[in-house]
């Protein structure tokens, strides 16, 4: 087992809707990867099934065992980051090596102002349940 890291270069994890992300990311491997994706993905949780979307995807391809690169990611317009009685959508940037899966992640929060809107109605973002 390997070690991968991700991380923003300073260390922001509250954006705006369309912003360009730029991030750190290394990888320290036991076998050279096929490839490195870096990821934003969002995926609900909280009562019922959980849904999770890769939105965005950079790839590096046939990389060495032991590397790291300076990446930008333009984030998505939507969906935003919620928290509600039921359900929450969560943003995360993630960090994997193909093809073995490994991986790392981070949380992020996508939504103007880069906060979480708040669905039932002691909210921060504005929104109702």
């Amino acid at each position: 087992m390997g070690e991968l890291t991700i991380e923003t270069v300073d260390g922001k994890t509250r954006f705006e809707p369309g912003e360009t992300v730029e991030m750190l990311v290394g990888w320290n491997l036991e076998v050279q990867p096929e490839a490195i994706e870096v990821r934003a993905a969002w995926k609900t949780a909280g009562m019922g099934t959980q849904d999770m979307s890769v939105v965005r995807t950079e790839r590096v391809d046939h990389p060495k065992a032991m590397d790291g690169r300076r990446l930008l990611l333009e984030l998505p317009r939507e969906p935003y980051s919620f928290s509600g009685k039921l359900i929450s959508l969560v943003w995360f940037l993630d960090v994997v090596a193909l093809p073995s899966g490994e991986g790392r992640h981070v949380e992020i929060t996508i939504a103007p102002g880069g906060r979480e809107v708040v669905l039932d109605g002691a909210s921060t973002g504005g929104g109702r349940a």
